[in-house]
């Protein structure tokens, strides 16, 4: 597994090296996790600078990024594989987007905005960019995340749109290969349709959706399902209990392209709200089909 990390050299680094750090401590095989610390320099490479004074400034600038992400590095236990890259592209997110594409990544990793609250996430431009564009999961983590030991728990919201239980597949294998209770939740607010499109109630929705999951991890893992009500799916994401210990997965927006992310309206509402790690899920992921049980996170 590959998990590629954004590394700005700020105190976001920190909440994103920490989340990588658990999910890969939480493997069953910690030993098949490889972490690739990334940071982008905006412009040319120094060797393709136009001028004698760009490549010297353009060099210096690779130079303390080097320095900087040395100091990331340590972070990581020895017991982890890890490599610390400096790339040059017209921004951070194409910057991750291309080390993402040079092999098989499973997941991009990036720190909320720095401006944002305490154990809340406000998304900056880097993180804008990539959930609306990325191939593969993107996960945010909030401001301030302590991690934990390992994961004891992990979340799948479960929209009630045609097509938006793909990314059931994703946390079923994730909930496996991390060996840990799974939680489909379901969230109904006054501001939602009454009913989902093929005229199940929300309720018979959820119990569908329970049902799938427990057939699909065969007895490997607990499946548990939460129907959260409110006046809005803000108020209805607020009345679930979460664990420091736990992550979240939401599939992306119905108006992605196919194997693409694009931030749906709830997904918005829910990082406003939510105090542990997001992860996004592309509509249609790489290899996404009926033989696709080892996608995971």
């Amino acid at each position: 597994m590959r998990y590629v990390v954004g590394i700005t050299l700020d105190r976001r680094d920190r909440d994103a090296v920490s989340l990588a750090l658990t999910l890969a401590r939480s493997v069953v095989a910690p030993h098949s996790v490889a972490i690739e610390l990334v940071h982008v320099i905006r412009g040319p490479q120094p060797d393709h600078a136009q001028s004698a004074q760009e490549r010297e400034f353009q060099q210096l600038r690779k130079d303390s990024a080097q320095e900087g992400l040395a100091k990331v590095d340590d972070l990581i236990p020895k017991t982890i594989t890890s490599t610390a890259t400096v790339h040059f592209a017209d921004s951070m997110a194409e910057g991750l987007l291309d080390i993402a594409s040079t092999g098989t990544c499973d997941l991009i990793i990036v720190g909320a905005a720095s401006r944002g609250p305490f154990r809340r996430f406000t998304v900056g431009s880097v993180a804008n960019a990539l959930l609306h564009s990325a191939s593969v999961p993107v996960a945010l983590a909030p401001s301030g995340y302590l991690p934990p030991s390992r994961l004891t728990r992990l979340t799948c919201a479960m929209g009630t749109r045609v097509g938006a239980d793909a990314v059931l597949d994703v946390s079923v294998s994730s909930s496996v290969r991390h060996d840990v209770p799974l939680r489909l939740i379901s969230l109904i607010g006054l501001d939602a349709p009454p009913n989902t499109p093929d005229g199940r109630s929300p309720a018979d929705h959820a119990r569908a959706l329970l049902l799938s999951a427990s057939q699909q991890v065969d007895d490997a893992v607990e499946v548990m399902v939460d129907v959260a009500h409110g006046r809005s799916i803000d108020s209805a994401v607020e009345r679930l209990s979460w664990n420091d210990s736990e992550i979240v997965l939401i599939g992306s927006s119905r108006l992605a392209q196919p194997r693409s992310l694009f931030l749906g309206a709830t997904a918005n509402k829910m990082l406003r709200s939510i105090p542990v790690p997001m992860v996004v899920v592309p509509r249609y992921p790489v290899g996404y089909g009926k033989n696709s049980n080892t996608l995971a996170l």
